[in-house]
């Protein structure tokens, strides 16, 4: 045997993950035998680091994959990481600050070469911490966003798509960063509410006859102001609709016009227009015709058009012009008004909507067959439910902006020629123009969003738009795994682009998990400081119990919280399997096995099987359906229970017998049902599985790669029936024990009345596993002169003589003891109520406290009588002497022993204050055994 007397992780699972990796069990084969399962991993970014989240997304993946594998078929699990284009030149940009030089000092070539630097430097670092967790990737496959195999499909796709006239270039409104100084497409701005204010300013005709309200969040856009608009059926400005206004602060007027778009009974029905500086003002401009004046820079200061507040930064421009409109009679009012900002998702900065010349697709005629497909089930949302945000984000989608202006990402391959005009869009870099041969051509200068490049993802990093083997073989990939919140970011993009690129869907699922939050429900974040590092647990408790702490109990879509008291129940759970199974190999020593077709199973070997067959059968319906939560906690408990604590238990008789064919016999029977558990914990726990496979007798070269468990010929519903039987009358009797207070080494008898002839069978089984001795099993409840105690089963009666269940002086000795604490305390409150010094000096809710407790005492005294009486009877003569002395004459019965816990609770009762004791017992004068639990108190 080479396992270590204790379980010790480190020992073995970097040792363990090496040799499956140089084995080549990762590697996925193109095999026409075998049916396909694909999985592409979400790329994490090159600026990342592993954090739980990735734990969780990856083990579940690894969970779906290492299943799979088992159940034969050909898997690939398609590892790879993306260029992040914002977040990476952020860090870029930082380090180069640090350094004293700058984007304009270097040029983009010199940026471009520090930026392929530092990916080679910390690309990778989220790779090898992924191997860590024992991530079963193909990594010979690892894919980044910008190699070669995936740059040259983004042109592709770039180009098709322009030919097609899905892409444009065009001024539009866009969602802008000033502090990344990029655009933003709609699902990268993050919408946070905000204490703003709504200030109302007036606008005076020009003909000086009348003057019109607007209300405004954003003072600092009132400078592009280009018209004011109104409802057409809003017949309070009917007669101003073309008249003209004087824009404040400008020598600029502007027309009132009508528009449908104005929500009459909104403020004063009067809204202004800024068509530069807002989407939906943007739209009325067009269908108007009106001027878009922008007056922001990129930045964020003021531009020229803005005039004397020019230079200036938006948030004193705001400032200025309000203490400007003040001075000058134009301000109203200014009243407070939430606002649903809009905020850049990396940097947090608030977003400016601004007209800008981008690239752009069209997304109406992408959209329409992506919500088709998941309409007809071609793509099933786990669960359910999150088609509605699939549907609503592809049912209101704006055409998409996939320019940024960066130079770290896929470079637009938009070429132009300054001789002549042209505009040349090609997938390979162009030598001259086509049109006037001259060879000195411009390439766009702004790159593609992130996202454009990972839609591609599961068809790019196969190959496409090569037609290759691995493409027709692996894809459409069968499930993506992702967190909730980037279903409209990622997921919705993959599947119109598979759909529009390879004309069929990119997977036909997609496994949506929650959130994993602090022990507190709040979300890990570096802001909060609770964010936890996977790789220090690994350290400290193996990458096995992370893995498992973040399986068991987890529901599709549902957020789950990490806490330490689940990790550490988990470590106990691998350590009891390591226990368990160290135990089997242990006995295994100078004995050989039959082979499997020649096991001589015993009942309890049969009912093991047949509980271990559903099982199997649940756990591969759990895993198929993806329910990684229930697989896992259903695992869980039959290991701990059924198998550790009840058939290894069983199996100890045959082990330590004289009779060599039944230990060998049960020997094997539990190597074979050790090894089918092994298995099916693997997919979660796969390196204490395999540690603990190789330590037993077989030829299996490695769990990994054997074959998943399925139902076997030992299936015995008579048998499990039977010994499902005995094991309740263990429990039945084991339990008595515990009540009475019965110490472990106390063997007792025990008759057991029941119809059930088969359970004479069962009388060692019964005596070894429930301390017992001397049982008998009768099908008539005889007449017997000793008095006894009674607990029911199913089909059975227990009887165990009382005398073996009690210890008379010991409860005498703890009956007369509590009755001391009790008088004691009684004695303590009564005189501190009869002390003058106390009552005048005492806080009054003390005293009150006091008071009350006293009177509850006098109150309840007959009552408690009563109770006594009537309840508690047939006690022996000891007892009577003690409840004599307490009620006055009043019985008490065993029936107090099976009160135990509201005893114990009486007791904790006793030793706290007394304002806390009265509380107390109120919150106890509500129960249902109210009666019975203060009686207990003061009484006994």
């Amino acid at each position: 045997m080479d396992m270590a007397k204790t379980y010790e992780p480190k020992s073995f699972e970097t040792k363990l993950y090496n040799e499956w990796n140089e084995k080549g069990y990762f590697k996925a084969k193109v095999d026409k035998n075998k049916k396909p399962f694909t999985i592409v991993m979400p790329p994490p970014n090159i600026t990342g680091q592993l954090h739980m989240g990735h734990a969780l997304d990856d083990t579940i993946q690894d969970s779906i994959i290492r299943f799979k594998r088992m159940q034969g078929y050909s898997t690939l699990w398609l590892p790879g990481t993306d260029h992040a284009s914002i977040a990476t030149e952020v860090k870029i940009v930082e380090q180069m600050k640090a350094d004293g030089v700058t984007k304009a000092d270097i040029g983009r070539d010199g940026f471009m070469e520090r930026a392929w630097a530092w990916k080679e430097k910390y690309g990778g670092r989220i790779i090898e911490q992924l191997k860590c967790l024992g991530s079963s990737c193909d990594w010979s496959r690892t894919a980044f966003t910008m190699d070669e195999r995936c740059s040259r499909a983004v042109k592709e796709v770039f180009v098709n798509l322009y030919n097609k006239g899905l892409i444009y270039q065009g001024d539009r409104i866009i969602n802008w960063c000033p502090t990344c100084k990029t655009a933003l497409s709609d699902a990268e701005v993050e919408y946070e509410e905000m204490n703003s204010n709504l200030w109302h300013i007036r606008y005076p005709s020009v003909d000086g006859t009348c003057e019109i309200i607007v209300a405004t969040t954003r003072p600092e856009t009132m400078l592009g102001d280009t018209a004011v608009a109104v409802h057409p059926e809003d017949e309070r400005y009917t007669s101003l609709v073309g008249k003209q206004f004087i824009l404040p602060l400008t020598d600029r007027t502007i027309p009132v016009i009508a528009d449908e778009y104005v929500e009459k009974d909104f403020g004063s029905g009067a809204v202004k227009i800024t068509p530069a500086h807002d989407p939906n003002d943007f739209e009325v401009g067009m269908r108007h015709s009106l001027e878009v004046i922008r007056v922001m820079n990129d930045d964020g200061t003021m531009n020229a058009l803005a005039g004397k507040y020019e230079g200036l930064d938006r948030k004193e421009a705001r400032k200025r012009i309000v203490e400007d409109l003040e001075k000058g009679g134009y301000l109203v009012k200014i009243e407070p008004h939430g606002l649903n900002a809009g905020h850049c998702y990396r940097c947090k900065d608030l977003v400016e909507p601004i007209v800008s010349k981008q690239w752009f697709v069209k997304m109406k005629p992408l959209a329409e067959p992506a919500i088709e497909a998941v309409k007809n089930k071609s793509i099933k949302f786990i669960p359910k439910r999150f088609e509605k945000t699939y549907f609503n984000w592809m049912e209101n989608i704006r055409d998409w902006c996939i320019s940024r202006q960066l130079w770290w990402g896929h470079r637009i391959p938009v070429y132009y020629c300054d001789t002549c005009g042209e505009v040349i869009v090609t997938v390979d870099e162009p030598t001259k123009c086509p049109k006037c041969g001259e060879v000195h051509l411009r390439q766009d200068e702004d790159v593609l969003d992130t996202w454009f490049s990972s839609a591609l993802w599961p068809f790019s990093t196969l190959g496409y738009p090569e037609m290759t083997e691995d493409l027709k073989y692996f894809y459409p990939t069968d499930v993506l795994v992702t967190g909730y919140d980037i279903i409209f970011f990622w997921v919705a993009r993959m599947i119109f682009s598979g759909l529009e690129h390879m004309k069929e869907v990119p997977f036909r699922e997609v496994l949506i998990h929650g959130i994993l939050r602090d022990s507190q429900g709040r979300k890990m974040s570096k802001s909060l400081g609770n964010g936890i590092d996977p790789l220090e647990i690994v350290d400290q408790y193996g990458a096995d119990t992370l893995r498992f702490s973040l399986c068991i109990g987890i529901a599709p879509g549902n957020d789950s919280r990490y806490t330490k008291e689940k990790l550490e129940n988990c470590r106990n759970f691998i350590n009891k399997v390591w226990n368990a199974s160290r135990f089997v190999i242990m006995n295994l020593e100078g004995h050989t096995l039959p082979e499997i077709g020649s096991f001589k199973p015993d009942g309890t070997d049969k009912w093991i099987a047949t509980k271990l067959n559903k099982v199997v059968q649940e756990v591969t319906k759990n895993m198929t359906k993806y329910e990684i939560g229930l697989a896992s906690a259903k695992l869980y408990d039959f290991v701990w229970s059924e198998f550790c604590d009840w058939y290894i238990e069983m199996s100890k008789t045959a082990l330590y017998g004289d009779d060599e064919e039944k230990r060998v016999n049960k020997l094997a029977f539990l190597v074979y049902v050790l090894k089918r558990i092994l298995k099916l914990l693997h997919p979660f726990i796969p390196f204490v599985t395999e540690e603990i496979f190789k330590n037993l007798p077989g030829d299996e070269e490695s769990i990994m790669i054997s074959a998943w468990p399925e139902k076997d010929k030992f299936h015995s519903l008579a048998e499990e029936k039977y010994t499902e039987g005995l094991k309740e009358i263990v429990k039945s009797i084991r339990n008595l024990r515990a009540e009475m207070g019965v110490a472990p080494s106390k063997k007792l008898s025990a008759i057991i009345v029941t119809q059930n002839a088969k359970y004479k069978k069962g009388v060692s089984f019964i005596e070894k596993l429930s301390g017992t001795v001397g049982v008998k099993v009768v099908n008539e409840k005889p007449n017997l002169t000793d008095k006894m105690i009674s607990t029911v089963t199913g089909d059975s009666e227990i009887l165990i003589p009382m005398t073996e269940l009690v210890d008379k002086a010991k409860e005498m000795e703890r009956l007369n003891k509590e009755k001391q604490t009790v008088l004691s305390e009684i004695k303590r409150s009564s005189g501190m109520l009869n002390n003058e010094r106390f009552t005048s000096k005492a806080p009054a809710n003390l005293v009150e406290a006091e008071k009350a407790l006293n009177d509850i005492i006098v109150e309840l005294d007959a009552a408690m009588r009563k109770q006594f009486t009537e309840k508690f009877a047939d006690i022996t003569k000891e007892f009577d002497k003690v409840f004599k002395e307490l009620f006055g004459g009043g019985k008490g019965t065993l029936e107090l022993m099976e009160d135990e816990d509201i005893l114990e609770c009486g007791i904790r009762i006793i030793a706290q204050p007394p304002g806390k004791k009265l509380q107390n017992m109120m919150q106890m004068s509500g129960g249902e055994k109210s009666l019975t639990a203060i009686s207990l108190l003061f009484a006994i």
